[in-house]
């Protein structure tokens, strides 16, 4: 039998490289700077220790009062994405909650609900479900979303769940000369891989023009936190402004798995009229694409965001 000479420490690096360590992860829900304070106006049930909270005690059906908005704010900054179960609302009704975030977007590649404002995610049989990749809804655009408003209509029997991940903690635990590495970078963000894929020549350059390529930081600050969040996602970034192709690539990839941690996440099981708000600025998501052939219908609703610094 032939003997095999190993190098340990050689094996070691090569392992080190390959995968993300494993050991204990610094999970910190609130930015620096805030008070763990306790909610007056509603019931708050964490699903995790850094992100996703179900509310109880919010009547969607009803005109929400600036005192509950306020304080339901305050949870989505602190929780990222807050849950609300047995919410049978009209899409006005959806409309008006979402509303009082913001102004509302118009997706212009996906197919609409009952306003130009919803976008409509019908599954079943003959349109199988693809948004099973980690993202953050339309970073190709200048200002992506500040948010989302998603409710379920019609669930299958099993499967359909959707995760979040929490992008702040990402970014906590990155390794310290990771942190120095991205620190200052900018990415390309782009539609055209994924919308444009299917598209003829002469509407995919004028939507290009309509629609550029963003240049984005790979680390934003929140807006409203302060927390740096990692902003790069596997659906709509291309490439790291400055950097060879390939090593650009290579960091894309390191970068892109941080989302994958189970620890930075929460896994939400959907039921008829259940509904998400959730901070498209600080997470990532993942619908997962396991009820084919069977039918899942959802209208998300989009807030306008700003330009990530």
């Amino acid at each position: 039998m032939t003997q095999l000479t190993v190098d340990t420490s050689r094996q070691i690096d090569l392992l080190a490289k390959r995968t993300i360590q494993g050991g204990p992860r610094f999970l910190q829900r609130l930015a620096d700077g805030l008070e763990d304070r306790p909610y007056t106006l509603f019931t708050l049930k964490p699903l995790g220790p850094v992100i996703g909270a179900e509310i109880e005690g919010v009547d969607l059906r009803e005109q929400v009062s600036p005192e509950v908005k306020a304080e339901l704010h305050r949870a989505l900054l602190e929780w990222k994405v807050l849950f609300f179960r047995n919410q049978d609302i009209t899409s006005q009704q959806q409309l008006d909650f979402a509303r009082q975030w913001g102004e509302l977007e118009n997706h212009p590649f996906l197919p609409k609900g009952a306003a130009a404002e919803i976008t409509r995610f019908e599954k079943d049989a003959n349109m199988k479900g693809q948004e099973n990749n980690w993202h953050a809804d339309v970073t190709w655009r200048l200002e992506p979303s500040m948010g989302a408003v998603l409710r379920l209509s019609e669930v299958p029997s099993q499967g359909g769940d959707t995760l979040w991940a929490d992008m702040g903690a990402a970014y906590d635990n990155l390794p310290d000369e990771v942190k120095e590495r991205i620190d200052g970078l900018k990415a390309i963000h782009d539609f055209t891989p994924t919308f444009g894929r299917s598209m003829p020549p002469e509407l995919l350059a004028q939507k290009q023009a309509e629609f550029p390529a963003a240049e984005h930081p790979v680390v934003r600050t929140h807006p409203e936190t302060g927390r740096k969040t990692l902003f790069v996602n596997r659906v709509f970034t291309t490439r790291i402004v400055g950097l060879a192709e390939e090593e650009g690539e290579e960091l894309l990839q390191y970068l892109f798995r941080q989302a994958e941690i189970p620890e930075y996440q929460v896994r939400f099981h959907w039921e008829k009229n259940s509904i998400a708000l959730w901070d498209n600025r600080s997470t990532q998501h993942y619908a997962s694409s396991d009820y084919y052939p069977n039918r899942r219908v959802a209208e998300r609703i989009s807030i306008i965001g700003d330009r990530p610094y």
